[in-house]
């Protein structure tokens, strides 16, 4: 893999003070160079890097383009957890000099007042072609944009934001009151004929890498797919039915750097080659100062908890959240589903609070149900179903999943904290996120009630209590064919 160091150590004989290249018969390539990242997800520290990477190649080429993917939002204390969420990410890409953002489920986490403020405050605009929003709270977005190069060509983005399977993107419902979503593979069929006009089409989409390949498949328009979501690190370009797909991972550990050559208002070539940002040494020195500033925040240092061995994967860190969840809230068993566990791993020593807001960040409500074991069984499948595999990380009981090699989920059996069967004419009182009451598709005859502790409340509640934890080894769950 090659770094921004070796591109700009390549001879520029090739490359005239005007961008183009010089063909035979007086035909000129007009270069491109889009730098694109997804799901940063408030990942702040290397922005500095990635603006000198961006500055120094805007010193030597026209046509730069800075432009993400989505989830900007959403994995950061010191971003997400202030008094105006979300404002030191716009500020930051504002002086990283963003051209464009597609709109993505975790921008919706802050919620529709406050992102209307950061869409505000951005110097560049956030597209999204399949939602209506006439009759909510948030104001209206491009489908697409135009972006101009230094000749005055015109290349449009087109915007796409995916949806789970109740319609919705991959936030809490009530952050999205009002809002229409439509299906947007479907929706960018309206869009199409953009090509024929500019005779060039780039999808700027959070769809995930499995949804860009069907939108390649149904619509051969687009010329290049800058896909988020699905945290995909595409190191080779994907080329599905004539359409090229890239993705650069997540949390600002990459960005990629595609070349488009142009001719005739046609893309003749795409290339890419993914940057690892920790590889460079050069900052930007005033976005780095100004980093370390929003880094400064003494409340999030406050220790609330140690670890005496390190937790490794949704299994040790997904009981403890879980166990959190129980023992805060009082109840004979709590759930915790893999896609709000947000770190992989936490080191033995100090836990802070920024570190229980990295690994929670969404810090929904705790709703309190009452079911049987087989409400419990539906619950566990349909998570299994969702997510293709072990979801939901529990306590008080543990779980194994019949499965019949499809990811179809049989049937569970649970077993009591004493190894028996749970009593099949009891109901159990069950701890979950609100995330989960609402989004999850699961039977319940009785209604959830909402705690009064949030999620990341009740792990600080029971790291104070239990000051030295130790998880290692722990496994709740299983699949059995």
């Amino acid at each position: 893999m090659r770094t921004w160091i070796t591109l700009l150590l390549l001879p520029a004989l090739w490359l005239n003070a005007a961008g183009y290249r010089q063909q035979p018969g007086n035909d000129r390539i007009e270069q491109v160079i889009i730098l694109h990242t997804n799901d940063m997800h408030s990942k702040i520290d290397n922005l500095a890097k990635l603006a000198y990477l961006a500055d120094s190649l805007r010193a030597r080429f026209p046509n730069v383009w800075l432009v993400s993917s989505g989830d900007n939002f959403t994995g950061n204390p010191v971003v997400d957890m202030i008094a105006d969420p979300g404002y030191p990410m716009i500020d930051l890409m504002n002086r990283c000099g963003f051209m464009v953002s597609a709109l993505g489920n975790h921008e919706f986490d802050m919620g529709q007042e406050s992102l209307n403020r950061r869409i505000s405050q951005a110097a560049f605009p956030f597209i999204c072609c399949n939602l209506d929003v006439s009759g909510a709270t948030l104001k209206p977005l491009q489908p697409w944009i135009l972006l101009k190069t230094k000749s005055g060509l015109e290349i449009p983005f087109l915007g796409i934001i995916q949806l789970d399977e109740n319609g919705l993107p991959s936030s809490h419902p009530s952050k999205m009151a009002g809002i229409k979503f439509y299906d947007g593979i479907s929706k960018a069929a309206e869009f199409t004929q953009v090509k024929d006009q500019y005779g060039v089409l780039i999808g700027l989409t959070h769809l995930g890498v499995e949804d860009d390949v069907n939108l390649a498949h149904a619509h051969p328009q687009f010329d290049l797919i800058l896909g988020g979501h699905s945290h995909t690190l595409v190191d080779k370009p994907m080329v599905e039915n004539g359409v090229t797909i890239l993705q650069a991972g997540s949390n600002l550990r990459y960005v990629g750097k595609t070349t488009l050559d142009i001719r005739n208002g046609k893309i003749i070539r795409i290339s890419d080659t993914l940057i690892a940002l920790n590889s460079l040494k050069n900052e930007n020195p005033g976005i780095r100062k100004r980093i370390d500033t929003y880094n400064k925040n003494e409340e999030f240092a406050k220790v609330v908890g140690s670890a005496s061995r390190p937790l490794e994967g949704v299994d040790e860190i997904g009981s403890l959240m879980a166990e959190a969840l129980r023992e805060t809230c009082k109840t004979d068993i709590a759930v915790q589903n893999r896609g709000g566990i947000r770190l992989q791993s936490i080191s033995a020593g100090d836990i802070t609070l920024k570190d229980i807001y990295k690994l929670d960040p969404f810090n929904n409500p705790v709703t309190v149900f009452q079911l049987t074991p087989d409400e419990i069984r539906s619950l566990l499948c349909y998570g299994y179903k969702l997510e293709k595999g072990i979801d939901l990380q529990v306590s008080g009981m543990t779980y194994r999943i019949k499965d019949n090699g499809q990811f179809q989920c049989d049937s569970a059996e649970i077993t009591g904290p004493d190894g028996k069967p749970l009593d099949p004419v009891r109901r159990y009182s069950v701890a979950m996120s609100n995330y989960i009451g609402v989004t999850y598709k699961f039977d319940h005859t009785l209604p959830g009630i909402d705690d009064r502790y949030t999620t990341a409340e009740c792990l600080i509640n029971y790291l104070r209590n239990h000051p030295d934890i130790n998880y290692q080894g722990v496994k709740r769950s299983t699949v059995a064919p």
